[in-house]
């Protein structure tokens, strides 16, 4: 019995509500087989986790409002990993577990992701992604330097405009995919997915020989996404705000909290990201926006792995890294190798372009039960026994009622319509699945344009 509270022990140590969440995936997997177990050797124990999980059902389907009594302990790894602004407002309203994403925490669980994915696509979330850091190029040079970092023409890009962009290096490899802001003639915002660009922009500026200032500026965003956010972002500032062109933006305020606000989000649906331009001032804007919400079913929330892979959206280190080509990803779209501005991987997209790429990014259905979970590995692709790619993201969509995966696969077994055999290796199982187009779902983004 002792040895049985012992190991039990251990496994709360790996279950704290806000610790860092790597051993997840094995936590949960162990408690299949121990909690049998537990409840045999500790009775006890499971009438306390009954009695746990009715309290979490009763939360689950209350009204939003931020849990008033329980108590949750604080993520901590010392002060290399920073927490935003907006950090105690989501302990305060639920968050359970937190990842890191540009060396700082972010919130990846409010309860079910299901649940998130529905109140996402039927009502709206509230989302903490301050960890979307800003780097901010500005100095007489500002935009023939931020021309030369991406390969898409910028060249008609007004002030108040945002463009999805990729940032390549010397070989065309992709360092990120971000979005870019232009506040003025020569004062830009890069708005980052989860890599160090401020370091490799810091480089190149040094080698440029151009007249730059590249720094982190104290701006944190925020994402209200969902089909009743133009509702909440009409009640808190007004028409012209909530009327702005998909990907466009405005400079504003809000009881005196300086924000930019943009029609963009990294979920596919309808949305728009607050830039908090303001850190001491984190709690009062996310408190003022739920408090605005609460009669359009705000909810707090995370970004929606369901819903990014429905809509085909990348994510860095996943679907793409320094060793993918924008042609392997089929976003040729934002490559112009014609335009006369220069720019960093020019020269390696030309031959690239002209050589042809050796493998595709696809889409696929899996077929079998429902996924569990999000892939922890990148699962192997095969054709006739013989592995030709292997699948990034793979999530069970609950609206499509499928397993759907993006993967990147050799160019001669792409075509749609085509059969692969999946190796799910967390699982030791193999299943078929057919290629599909992508998006999965909504594939003229009508959604998110609104």
């Amino acid at each position: 019995m002792a040895g049985c509270g012992r190991l039990w022990q251990l496994f709360e140590i790996f279950s704290l509500p806000n610790r860092e969440r790597m051993m997840r995936h094995y936590y949960f997997r162990a408690r299949e087989y121990l909690d049998p177990v537990r409840r045999v050797l500790c009775p006890a124990w499971a009438q306390d986790s009954m009695s746990r999980q009715r309290k979490l059902n009763r939360m689950n389907s209350a009204p939003a409002s931020p849990p008033q009594t329980a108590k949750v302990a604080s993520a901590g790894f010392g002060t290399q990993i920073r927490r935003s602004p907006f950090f105690a407002a989501t302990e305060k309203w639920g968050a359970t577990g937190y990842s890191v994403y540009n060396h700082m925490y972010i919130p990846r669980d409010f309860g079910d992701p299901v649940e998130n994915f529905w109140n996402l696509t039927r009502t709206a979330i509230l989302c903490d992604v301050a960890v979307e850091r800003q780097v901010e190029v500005t100095g007489p040079d500002a935009a023939r330097f931020v021309q030369y970092m991406t390969p898409r023409n910028l060249s008609k890009m007004a002030v108040g405009q945002a463009k999805y962009i990729l940032i390549t290096d010397q070989h065309g490899g992709i360092i990120n995919d971000p979005v870019l802001l232009r506040l003025a003639e020569n004062h830009f915002w890069i708005s980052i997915g989860d890599s160090d660009v401020l370091l490799w922009a810091k480089g190149l500026a040094a080698n440029a020989g151009m007249d730059v200032t590249i720094r982190e500026p104290d701006v944190s965003p925020l994402q209200l996404q969902g089909p009743n956010s133009r509702d909440i972002i009409r009640k808190v500032f007004g028409d012209a705000i909530a009327d702005l062109k998909y990907y466009w933006f405005a400079e504003t305020e809000v009881n005196g909290i300086p924000v930019v606000v943009s029609r963009t989000g990294w979920s596919s649906e309808l949305g728009y990201e607050i830039f908090l331009r303001d850190g001491s001032r984190g709690t009062e804007l996310w408190e003022l926006l739920m408090d605005a919400g609460a009669d359009h079913d705000l909810r707090p929330g995370h970004t929606s792995s369901i819903r990014r892979i429905e809509g085909g959206m990348q994510s860095y280190h996943a679907d793409m890294d320094i060793e993918t080509n924008p042609f392997e990803l089929r976003l040729d779209r934002l490559v112009d190798l014609e335009m006369d501005a220069d720019f960093v991987s020019k020269d390696a997209l030309r031959r690239i372009k002209a050589e042809g790429v050796s493998r595709l990014q696809i889409g696929i259905v899996i077929e079998g039960d429902p996924l569990a979970a999000p892939n922890n590995e990148f699962w192997p692709l095969s054709v006739g026994g013989r592995q030709v790619g292997k699948v990034t993201s793979a999530i069970h969509s609950p609206r499509l009622e499928k397993n759907i995966a993006l993967c990147m696969i050799e160019t001669g077994v792409s075509d749609v319509g085509g059969q692969v055999e999946v190796t799910m290796t967390e699982m030791n199982e193999t299943r078929q699945a057919r290629i599909v187009p992508i998006p999965f779902h909504d594939p003229k983004k009508a959604i998110a344009a609104g």
